[in-house]
């Protein structure tokens, strides 16, 4: 597998904000369980890889 860094700093930026905010609505109470699903943008925020991105050909990254 190609793990080529596809996100680019703003939207790596925007996919980590959203991840952690859902983490903490969850660990607050304000949000059920489906809160911890904000596990998914703040890991591809991490790495700079998306999966889906990939598979529809997308890249955030400037050349």
């Amino acid at each position: 597998m190609n793990f080529t860094k596809n996100a680019g700093t703003i939207d790596r930026a925007v996919r980590a904000l959203v991840g952690i905010a859902l983490i903490a609505l969850t660990l607050t109470g304000q949000l059920g369980v489906w809160g911890w699903i904000g596990i998914v943008p703040l890991a591809t925020a991490l790495i700079g890889w998306c999966p889906a991105y990939t598979l529809f050909g997308l890249n955030t990254c400037k050349s």
